[in-house]
C-alpha cells in the first residue's frame, strides 16, 4: 500500500481510503449492506473488475471489510464493513454534505442509481415538524424509485414505491436531489422538469441541513 509517509492522522487515513474507488465502495456498503462482488460493480458504473478487486483486496488487507463465504443459493463471497468501516459513516456525511456545493449542475455521462437517491435525504435533511402525523413521499428520479418516510421526528428511506404517497416528485435526478438537499428552489426545480404532486405543505417539513449552515467562502477558526 502506497502511503504519504507523514505522521499525521489525515495523511494516515488518505494512505488507507485515499485511493480512486475506495470510499465509494465504503459507501455501497453502507448502502447496500453486505454485498457480491458484482453487487458492487454495478453500484460503481464505471469501475473495472480487475481494479474493483485490488480495491476490495486492499480495504480487507487495512481491516475495513471483511469477506465471508455465504451459504447457498447465495453460494459467493460477501463484503461487508467491519467496525473500522462503519466508523466512516460520519466522514462520508460530511464529506457528501460538503460536496453539494458541486451538485449544481450535472454533467451528460453522470451515472445516476437509486440507491443513491435514497441517502440525500436520509443524511441531508432534517424534519422540522417532529411531532407531526406520519407522512409518506415518492421520489421518481430517471425511473428510479425511492421512498420517504416522516415519522417520529425521523427521516427513514428506502428503494421501492410507496402504496398512497402523500407526495411525488418526479423529475430528473438533479431536479429531485437539487431540492431535497437545498442546491435549488422550488421554482428553478421546476424549469428543471420536476413534477409535484400532492401535499406540497410537505416539502416545508423537509429542511435541508445545508441551509442551517450557509456557506462562506472563508471562515477563521480559532
Amino acid at each position: 500500500m502506497r502511503s504519504y509517509g507523514q505522521y499525521c492522522s489525515i495523511a494516515r487515513a488518505l494512505d488507507v481510503v485515499g485511493d480512486r474507488w475506495s470510499l465509494l465502495i465504503v459507501r455501497e456498503l453502507l448502502l447496500q449492506g453486505p454485498c457480491r462482488f458484482t453487487d458492487l460493480k454495478n453500484g460503481l458504473p464505471g469501475v473495472a473488475a480487475n481494479l474493483l478487486s485490488t480495491r476490495l483486496k486492499e480495504l480487507e488487507a487495512a481491516g475495513l471489510i471483511t469477506r465471508e463465504d455465504a451459504p447457498p443459493p447465495v453460494a459467493t463471497g460477501l463484503y461487508s464493513l467491519s467496525e473500522t468501516g462503519l466508523a466512516l459513516e460520519p466522514v462520508l456525511k460530511a464529506l457528501g454534505l460538503w460536496g453539494l456545493r458541486f451538485m449544481t449542475e450535472k454533467r451528460p455521462d453522470d451515472a445516476f442509481q437509486a440507491q443513491w437517491l435514497t441517502y440525500a435525504p436520509a443524511w441531508f435533511t432534517t424534519d422540522t415538524d417532529p411531532d407531526g402525523p406520519p407522512a409518506v413521499i415518492q421520489l421518481v428520479a430517471s425511473d428510479e424509485l425511492a421512498v420517504i418516510e416522516l415519522r417520529s421526528g425521523r427521516i427513514h428511506t428506502r428503494l421501492g414505491r410507496a402504496t398512497d404517497p402523500d407526495l411525488v416528485l418526479d423529475g430528473p435526478p438533479r431536479a429531485v436531489l437539487g431540492l431535497l438537499s437545498g442546491v435549488i428552489d422550488l421554482e428553478r426545480a421546476g424549469r428543471l422538469g420536476l413534477s409535484v404532486h400532492g401535499r406540497r405543505e410537505l416539502l416545508t417539513r423537509l429542511r435541508p441541513v445545508a441551509q442551517d449552515r450557509a456557506p462562506t467562502r472563508h471562515e477563521h477558526r480559532p
